[in-house]
């Protein structure tokens, strides 16, 4: 079969922004403008040249397997036992792993990123600054805001959690209301979860031992 030009630019500009994921840590969107602005130019991109976040992950594998073969296995398992301990912690929460240490790419630079389902905000920064843990207060688009709109985003807590003897690891935790999990985790066939409970990851680190 062979590839038509729009095929050939899009699997270009997701193969250059998979190299800045895996080995700067960029997000996806940032990623992918760069790369799109790398090969194609100051030229106005349309929006079909442009790969979609699966494609790009998909590359993301391949170049973590081509480059990073010997080193990324121990590093994601590294993040997901983590995640695991502070799933256990934040249990009151309703955590759930999502984003690459629960897809599987997640790198040198990955954070853990956690979605927590709870009727107060404020009960999760309590516990926090309870814990002496200083955060940072962003916002996060919503999960369903891609395909139902209308979806205010999210407050995201952001701190470093530190290491004994290493550098320490980023953790951010995106706080929904208790409803929004309602329907939040059910994927169609054939397509990775977007989000994972603790006994979900514990099966994920057993499958990967």
């Amino acid at each position: 079969m062979h590839l038509t030009d729009i095929e050939l630019l899009r699997s270009e500009i997701a193969a250059a922004a998979a190299r800045m994921i895996a080995e700067d840590g960029a997000d996806y969107a940032t990623a992918k403008r760069k790369a799109a602005r790398q090969i194609l130019g100051d030229n106005k991109t349309r929006g079909d040249v442009l790969p979609d976040n699966a494609q790009i992950e998909e590359e993301v594998r391949l170049y973590n397997e081509l480059f990073f073969g010997d080193t990324q296995p121990a590093r994601l398992l590294h993040l997901r036992q983590l995640a695991v301990q502070l799933m256990e912690e934040l249990a009151r929460f309703n955590p759930y792993l999502t984003g690459a240490v629960l897809n599987g790419t997640a790198g040198e630079h990955s954070d853990i990123h956690l979605q927590l389902f709870t009727s107060s905000a404020k009960d999760v920064e309590i516990y926090l600054l309870n814990k002496n843990i200083n955060f940072d207060v962003s916002e996060s688009p919503h999960f369903k805001s891609s395909h139902k709109g209308g979806h205010e985003p999210v407050e995201t807590l952001s701190y470093l959690l530190p290491q004994r003897g290493a550098a320490p690891e980023g953790v951010h935790l995106a706080v929904y209301d208790v409803d929004d999990l309602r329907g939040g985790i059910r994927t169609s066939a054939g397509k990775r979860a977007e989000r994972a409970d603790i006994d979900a990851v514990r099966r994920l680190i057993m499958e990967e031992s």
